[in-house]
């Protein structure tokens, strides 16, 4: 029963949520594993027998064999969503799991590029030639200035480009659109990359392709970011995520207001667009401590 309640759940989140693929073996991933350990531990088949109690012994084994606290607290989500569908199906009475909280974690401050790097990378740098160094060049331009996720440019289609306005329109998580200004230069810049990909022949609808015509994929687009970031920072992480940072931490940094940083980010809470105050907070004390005179 608790198989089939299980992939009844990832339909409806492919089909009718229309949750990312990464998303979707995640859950299915850590559902599996639960009803493993429920069954295996408490030998509990169905469903509504499961209790907080036996939920607390399967997070109680993750701690012990080692888990982060951020993944502990995806698995905690993961599974009070697939209560929240069982609720619907009125195949349990509540959702014993939003009894649980989540465990605090550590504070990590997100990681971003300096002016300068990005100067660096983005107009110092030589790409490689011809088409594919244009759509590396790309990748790395639209990751910056827009701060969109690695999954959002997978997505991005040639429609979603509001020329008239000035705009990108990105799908983000739990399928919520936004838009997001781009500037004249890249706006241009994808006019003629465009024309390129027609000139050799890749009539796709998403915007950036690869060599061979075909959609681009996450490893492709990790593998760019981290080659060109190694020649333009000391950063220890390079990946496509460091370039959204720097995209918010910039904005902040040069007097973007707060809630328009989480509106462009696609947040959907202030609170995950806070982490950034404290970068700046970081460089404002570096700035007093460089130029008061008692600092």
């Amino acid at each position: 029963m608790f198989e089939q309640r299980a992939t009844d759940f990832i339909q409806y989140l492919r089909f009718e949520k229309r949750y990312s693929r990464h998303t979707l073996v995640a859950y299915q991933n850590d559902l599996l594993q639960f009803s493993t350990y429920i069954e295996g531990q408490f030998n509990i088949k169905e469903i509504p027998e499961i209790a907080l109690f036996h939920i607390r012994s399967w997070l109680a084994s993750l701690k012990d064999a080692g888990q982060t606290a951020r993944s502990i607290n995806r698995k905690i989500s993961g599974l009070s969503s697939f209560y929240k569908y069982l609720l619907k199906q009125q195949v349990v009475e509540k959702n014993i799991v939003r009894q649980l909280h989540a465990l605090k974690l550590p504070e990590r401050l997100p990681i971003y590029l300096k002016e300068t790097e990005t100067v660096k990378l983005l107009e110092e740098l030589q790409f490689d030639e011809g088409f594919k160094g244009f759509t590396d060049r790309m990748i790395c331009e639209l990751l910056y200035q827009t701060g969109m996720r690695r999954n959002e440019l997978l997505q991005l289609k040639e429609k979603d480009i509001e020329w008239s306005l000035n705009q990108l329109r990105i799908l983000g998580k739990g399928n919520k659109e936004r838009l997001v200004p781009v500037s004249p230069m890249l706006q241009q810049s994808m006019k003629e990359y465009i024309a390129e990909k027609k000139k050799a022949g890749y009539d796709r609808d998403h915007l950036l392709v690869l060599e061979s015509g075909q959609p681009l994929y996450a490893g492709y687009i990790y593998r760019v970011v981290n080659r060109y970031l190694n020649d333009s920072t000391t950063l220890k992480k390079k990946s496509p995520h460091v370039l959204r940072h720097t995209f918010a931490t910039h904005l902040l940094n040069n007097g973007a207001n707060i809630q328009a940083i989480k509106d462009l980010l696609g947040h959907s809470s202030l609170a995950a667009t806070q982490v950034y105050t404290h970068n700046n907070i970081d460089k404002l004390k570096e700035i007093h401590k460089l130029n008061h005179p008692r600092g």
